[in-house]
């Protein structure tokens, strides 16, 4: 058995000073005196290590030190490759950005939040633009308001020195929550678009009619009134 100076220490074998122990294994643990763990530890081959000192009594497993430490990193790295790294977009605008600059920087935004990136959006005042500050707010509370599907504000516009910082968090990871607005407009044009496709129809069958297809043929004026009937009934 090595200590491993690296990372985290455990006490291993003799450096397990405490009177009584839990032995943890395959789904099951046992409370019994250290001086007996050690033996059984030393029967095996292998180390008694101590994994949670601070419980009562503290937890030790019977393992192979070297073995533990390798599943400890093993481990560790595993969780680490799990974990998104999130880190910080900058998006600045002057106190008069014009809107085709802002679409173009909101659009930039909602990649980074979706992405999971925080967003640090501010304004900065060049000499005497300081004195549109309050334009300057009420650019980042737009900012804030067209990317509320996407992130949440941490902090609210705040002045420090000749910039304007707004802070936005991305949302948890899944679909946007859609805003009533949002879903308005969507239920609006879905109407629009049902509404369209039927007039659409009934402008297909009125031309029917209007070119004569039914003029000549035998019953042609019965084919006709039913086509009528039909549009009147949808209308």
């Amino acid at each position: 058995m090595k200590n491993d100076k690296k990372g985290p220490q455990y006490r291993v074998n003799e450096q397990i000073r405490v009177r009584e122990v839990r032995i943890v294994g395959e789904g099951d643990s046992q409370v019994m005196p250290t001086r007996q763990a050690l033996d059984m530890a030393r029967q095996q081959g292998v180390d008694l290590v101590e994994i949670s000192p601070n419980a009562n009594p503290p937890v030790c497993r019977i393992i192979d030190y070297s073995k533990f430490l390798y599943q400890q990193k093993k481990r560790a790295k595993e969780m680490k490759a799990k974990q998104v790294k999130q880190e910080v977009k900058e998006i600045r605008f002057g106190p008069q950005t014009d809107d085709h600059d802002y679409n173009f920087k909101l659009k930039h935004a909602m990649e980074f939040l979706q992405e999971g990136n925080k967003v640090r959006a501010y304004v900065f005042f060049r000499g005497r633009s300081i004195l549109f500050k309050e334009q300057g707010e009420v650019l980042l509370l737009r900012f804030a308001n067209d990317l509320e599907e996407y992130g949440k504000v941490e902090q609210m516009p705040s002045l420090e020195g000749k910039k304007m910082f707004l802070y936005i968090s991305p949302k948890k990871a899944g679909v946007a929550k859609k805003s009533q607005q949002k879903m308005d407009r969507e239920r609006r044009e879905a109407e629009a678009k049902e509404a369209a496709e039927q007039k659409a129809e009934v402008e297909a069958k009125e031309s029917i009619a209007t070119n004569g297809l039914f003029a000549n043929m035998k019953g042609g004026d019965e084919i006709l009134s039913k086509l009528r009937g039909d549009t009147e009934k949808e209308d």
